[in-house]
């Protein structure tokens, strides 16, 4: 039951109805390129930077359940922007949903008994290490939802910055 909720928390982050609000794909619905590629907020990232992270973080787990050893995602923790925005939004999301999708599929089949494995050996919080693999995917929807609540943010900066007149 535990696999199975744990499971549902995750899909509803990227793709259903969670309980705090929208879901990351409900929040990138109605993005347009040139606003995924904005920095309306200064030092903020933009939302594609944040797209990709989570797509970073994402199959880095993934890879984690496939029992490779813990490590900063392969493309990076925050993956560089690249291309004209139209398509490189485009391949930002593929790659955000096609790691969801991957992953989702690892935990339904994951037996219940490595929920309790522990992901590396210290406790390292800016890896994730050092937890269960319950934790480590328990930590995952809890990092969707956090940065999903930036992608809101921009998308509401966004918002007012149009309202005012700027594109």
């Amino acid at each position: 039951m535990e696999l199975e909720n744990i499971a549902e928390s995750l899909r509803r982050s990227l793709s259903g109805d969670p309980w705090h609000g929208p879901s990351i794909g409900a929040l990138l619905a109605d993005i347009r390129p040139g606003d995924a590629i904005a920095h309306p907020v200064a030092g903020a990232h933009s939302i594609i930077e944040l797209v990709l992270h989570l797509a970073a973080w994402t199959q880095e787990v993934g890879s984690r359940l496939r029992g490779n050893p813990p490590a900063l995602p392969a493309i990076g923790d925050w993956p560089p922007c690249a291309g004209d925005a139209g398509p490189a939004w485009d391949s930002a999301q593929r790659t955000l949903h096609e790691a969801h999708a991957d992953l989702l599929q690892l935990v339904r089949r994951l037996p219940a008994g490595r929920l309790s494995d522990r992901i590396g050996e210290l406790r390292d919080p800016a890896l994730g290490t050092g937890v269960t693999v319950a934790a480590m995917l328990a930590g995952l929807a809890e990092h969707n939802a956090y940065h999903g609540g930036q992608i809101a943010i921009l998308n509401r900066a966004l918002a007012a910055r149009r309202a005012n007149g700027a594109s």
